[in-house]
């Protein structure tokens, strides 16, 4: 019996690149952008795509 494509070592699961940012993140890209400067509120914040 094979083994399924996602248990392969290629490491290729730990080098894809992720679409989507962890809060603390936005936040920093956020700053870096100019776009915020203090955080105030827990919600709402921008919509932003990964820095590439």
């Amino acid at each position: 019996m094979s083994q399924h494509n996602s248990f392969k070592s290629g490491g290729s699961a730990s080098s894809k690149k992720r679409s989507v940012l962890k809060r603390f993140e936005r936040i920093d890209l956020l700053r870096k952008r100019g776009q915020i400067k203090e955080v105030t509120r827990v919600t709402a914040l921008p919509k932003t795509k990964p820095a590439e």
